[in-house]
């Protein structure tokens, strides 16, 4: 079978203009960047305020291995095969950061015949709105550094900045930094650091904003840090919140692009799931239930982070009230949960699939705690038996009480998802849902951390040193009590230990910082050894990426 970036290129894609037409969006409400890729202001689309919501559908997944889930390519699947029974769909998608597609993925698309297109601008700067939010986040961290080298009125300790810089690509010597070197004349001299674009707090307010005038006002809201006396200094004190909104003011608006059988997407924001909130945009969400149907999202990494946030976060912040979720797994990486070796993953083993299955249903339990309804989704593999898929089918119906459907998007597009997108019409309209948060917003942040540790990861409890608990204090203290915890811990194990597959239980969640992001509304519980800014791998895959002689990009997958 072709690779994944031949199938695009091969592609016939639409114009632009007949992609709107299908999802109602009127000419006068797009601004195109180029054939095959346009902005969409929804204030030039006649009623849309007045129009009713479609019904919002989940895609999320198991514990991410290195065997691959592919959720990306179900959430493509899904909208295609929603689109061919006939019913008006729309994708709803995160931008990817060029930090993974140079790192580990070389893309993030989708894959096979269920992607999205035209997948070489997608994972390479796109319309540019990374580098919009990485432009606003640094502008505010140079106004912080030339305020101090002004003279200071605002009393803030050089020792309690906590506004770091940001780039979109995995740099880990950039981590923890000394800046301002080289004399008086280049400011003061201070610790400092960098984290990936998609872990900057900006990222996450463009993510959760419902408008511009929401924006700037969240982005006024940013405590870049404290005076002597411990009282906070924001970015609206700075006087940034114009400046970064005009930075801003362009890439607010989602991005409209099709898959390869033209079912309309949005494309908009990135935060990862494992040290952000990882969700699309709010703006792109509710623009796509405005115009269709059923509207198909994910959120990143397995449910216990990217679903969690995306209820307890996402959907508590903007009012969204999800219909139905599919939890996406594979053959091979429920074997690899079961301990089988990832050489040994093509051949039928039984047991080691049967030991991976817990961590299927704590997924699937999971979901259920925040009233919505789940279905379960097997990517299929060629190297899948038919015995394997008979066992995850019976232990689906027999034990969790949920259906499990075999998917055959990767090879077949939305032929392969049909079955799949009857059964989650059935399901979304089935009434089912009651979507609920986790936890109340009145419930003390250590509370809400430790629920989510206990009701989520299967934990005993939290662990944190004497300077985090009374980080905590005092955060409760100074008004922050009542917002919602975003969880960075790595995304391979329900534990803070990445190498503990299945579902381990029982083990302790060790906090090691608590960072407040005020304007996006959320406090961020910084555990184990995750970090803010990753590294490349040994072998990125930035060294198969490159121009043949033909002038086409190569290597992107």
């Amino acid at each position: 079978m072709a690779s994944d970036i031949e199938i695009a290129r091969a592609a016939e894609l639409q114009p632009i203009a007949a992609i709107a037409e299908r999802a109602g969006i009127p000419a006068q409400a797009l601004h195109p960047y180029g054939k095959h890729i346009a902005k969409v202001d929804t204030g030039e689309i006649p009623g849309f305020a007045e129009r009713p919501d479609g019904r919002l559908i989940l895609v999320t997944a198991i514990s991410p291995t290195p065997a691959g889930e592919g959720k990306t390519t179900t959430t493509v699947g899904l909208g295609d095969g929603l689109t061919r029974i006939g019913k008006r769909s729309m994708i709803a998608l995160r931008e990817p950061s060029l930090g993974p597609c140079f790192g580990v993925k070389g893309g993030a698309a989708g894959g096979g015949y269920a992607q999205i297109v035209p997948m070489e601008q997608i994972n390479l700067h796109f319309t540019g709105d990374f580098h919009a939010i990485t432009s606003a986040h640094n502008l505010l961290a140079a106004l912080i550094d030339n305020h101090i080298y002004w003279g200071n009125g605002l009393g803030l300790d050089s020792r309690a900045i906590a506004w770091r810089r940001v780039m979109d690509m995995n740099d880990r010597a950039l981590r923890a930094i000394v800046s301002s070197l080289g004399g008086a004349g280049n400011g003061f001299p201070r610790e400092d650091g960098f984290d990936i674009t998609v872990a900057s707090e900006v990222m996450a307010i463009f993510c959760l904003a419902t408008d511009l005038d929401d924006l700037e006002a969240r982005l006024g809201r940013i405590v870049v840090g404290r005076r002597r006396d411990k009282s906070p200094v924001t970015a609206q004190d700075l006087k940034a919140t114009g400046a970064m909104s005009v930075l801003l003011k362009d890439a607010v608006m989602p991005n409209l692009v099709q898959s390869l059988e033209g079912t309309p997407a949005f494309v908009h924001g990135g935060p990862f799931a494992n040290i952000a909130h990882g969700c699309n945009s709010v703006i792109a969400t509710r623009a796509a239930l405005k115009l269709a149907d059923y509207v198909v999202t994910e959120a990143g990494f397995g449910a216990d982070l990217g679903a969690e946030k995306f209820f307890d976060i996402k959907c508590r912040k903007a009012g969204l009230k999800p219909q139905a979720a599919v939890v996406v797994a594979t053959v091979r990486a429920l074997k690899m949960h079961g301990g089988a070796a990832k050489d040994a993953l093509g051949q039928e083993d039984l047991a080691a699939l049967q030991g991976g299955l817990a961590n299927l249903a704590r997924h699937v339990e999971n979901i259920g705690k925040f009233g919505v309804p789940a279905i379960v989704a097997i990517n299929n593999f060629t190297t899948d038996t038919p015995a394997e898929h008979e066992l995850i089918g019976r232990y689906c119906r027999e034990t969790l009480g949920v259906e499990a459907v075999i998917c055959r998007h990767w090879a077949e597009g939305g032929a392969g998802t049909e079955e799949l997108a009857h059964k989650v019409v059935a399901l979304a309209e089935s009434g089912q849902a009651d979507f609920a948060p986790l936890y109340p917003d009145a419930m003390p942040l250590w509370d809400k951390l430790e629920t989510i540790a206990r009701e989520i990861y299967g934990a005993a409890g939290l662990s944190a040193d004497a300077k985090v608990r009374a980080r905590f204090a005092e955060l409760e203290a100074a008004g922050h009590g009542d917002l919602p915890v975003c969880v960075a811990k790595t995304q391979y194990s329900f534990s803070a230990d990445p190498a503990l597959r299945g579902a381990p239980s029982g083990h302790i969640v060790p906090v090691r910082e608590l960072r407040l992001s005020a304007g996006a509304g959320f406090v961020v519980a910084i555990c184990g050894d995750i970090m803010t800014m990753p590294g490349l791998p040994r072998q990125p895959a930035a060294e198969r990426i490159h121009i043949d002689a033909a002038g086409r990009i190569e290597g992107l997958f």
